[in-house]
């Protein structure tokens, strides 16, 4: 059994590997590895598990991604990942370490990357550290958090009092998250997924980016970086250069990806993701979506990666927003694919996998309209294989050195 040990520095060469990905988004608990699920719509653990990944790397392979962005799997008190009590340890719920070392071992021999989304913002109220510092202020812990009134009352993930924000200001928590990032890129995890990027300051990630690319310079480091939907009492939460401009102006999303450039290698693109949505409700035709994504990747540098995605886990499945209409999500993913830079599927898109409610109009947990187990035995055939064509041979898996 392999245990915490180090694999060994990366070779160097560098995130250019990242600009040719096919990102395959799986969401681990609704992936692949639970018996057929009674309540999938209860935001309780229905049995996805790395083991299920496994078992299904031929099939992400067949499709031609060569990348797999894993949700959080740390140890967490949330179906989802995110809401971490140890990001030293993986989830039982998820599986064993040694899992984990499998599925980079096996992803690795077939040529595809793994990147894990990681969730450096905030953590569980159930983590043992928030619990110490609640239970004591002269606890060791107390620093690591921002009370406003102890107990009670301290700064969170917006305002959502189960996910208490770190004190990435405070040296020993950076380092307890640096370290964990480090830990998890030992095992030979190829890169991360920032989640909340806009939650720590830009110093943080200043430092997390030297100390990351000084052992690790192969791995890629994408963020969140997404303001819409935030309250004006929520930005004190989040740590973005002028956020009040920002928010009062409702600027579009490449006002806060400039901010990143040098600091990370890249972000997700939402702002394409708004312009597919034009598409998916009938406002623009496929060239002029294609016209309008060229333009706005146009303006960044070749180098900083804008990683484009059709729907992820946060909002509504596109072919839910167009109607049902595979052929719009056809063109979109020909869009999409048209486009430089990497491209992220999430799970079930290519077989048309979607939803009946919109994630906005249910209060509470509506994000799991979007968050339906994969269906393995009710697929549409004719677009998973549309998405085979799309995929280039060229990036269907990547040449080992």
């Amino acid at each position: 059994m392999y245990f915490g040990g180090f694999r060994g520095k990366k070779n160097g060469m560098g995130t250019g590997w990242f600009k040719n990905a096919i990102v395959y988004h799986i969401l681990i608990d609704r992936f692949a590895g639970y018996t057929k699920p009674q309540r999938w719509d209860r935001p309780e653990f229905i049995g996805g598990n790395l083991r299920g990944i496994i078992d299904k790397l031929g099939y992400i392979r067949d499709l031609g991604a060569n990348t797999i962005w894993l949700s959080p799997f740390c140890e967490t008190s949330a179906y989802h990942g995110y809401h971490v009590t140890d990001f030293f340890k993986v989830d039982p719920h998820f599986g064993t370490l040694d899992d984990l070392n499998e599925l980079i071992g096996k992803a690795h021999a077939a040529g595809i990357k793994i990147i894990a989304d990681f969730v450096p913002n905030h953590c569980s109220r159930e983590h043992r550290f928030f619990k110490a510092a609640q239970a004591d202020r002269t606890s060791d812990y107390f620093p690591w958090f921002t009370f406003k009134k102890w107990p009670r009352k301290y700064l969170c993930f917006l305002s959502f009092s189960e996910i208490p924000k770190l004190n990435l200001q405070y040296p020993p928590a950076r380092r307890h998250i640096i370290d964990a990032a480090k830990y998890w890129l030992s095992l030979g995890i190829d890169g991360f997924r920032l989640d909340h990027c806009i939650g720590p300051t830009h110093d943080f990630w200043q430092d997390f980016q030297q100390q990351i690319k000084a052992d690790y310079p192969d791995c890629v480091l994408i963020g969140e970086a997404w303001l819409m939907g935030i309250r004006f009492r929520e930005l004190n939460t989040i740590n973005v250069r002028h956020k009040y401009r920002i928010w009062l102006r409702g600027q579009a999303p490449e006002a806060l990806y400039k901010d990143y450039i040098g600091e990370l290698d890249g972000v997700l693109d939402f702002k394409c993701r708004l312009i597919m949505e034009e598409l998916a409700h009938g406002k623009i035709d496929r060239d002029a979506a294609l016209a309008k994504c060229q333009k706005h990747i146009g303006r960044f540098p070749p180098d900083f990666y804008l990683a484009t995605f059709l729907d992820n886990h946060d909002m509504d499945r596109f072919l839910f927003i167009s109607g049902q209409d595979t052929e719009k999500l056809k063109q979109a993913a020909g869009v999409q694919f048209s486009l430089p830079g990497p491209k992220i599927i999430y799970y079930g898109t290519e077989t048309g996998l979607t939803q009946e409610k919109t994630v906005w109009d249910i209060p509470a947990n509506g994000d799991l309209q979007a968050r339906r187990p994969m269906d393995w035995e009710n697929q549409d055939k004719e677009l998973l294989e549309l998405y085979k064509k799309l995929i280039p041979e060229t990036s269907r898996c990547f040449i080992k050195s």
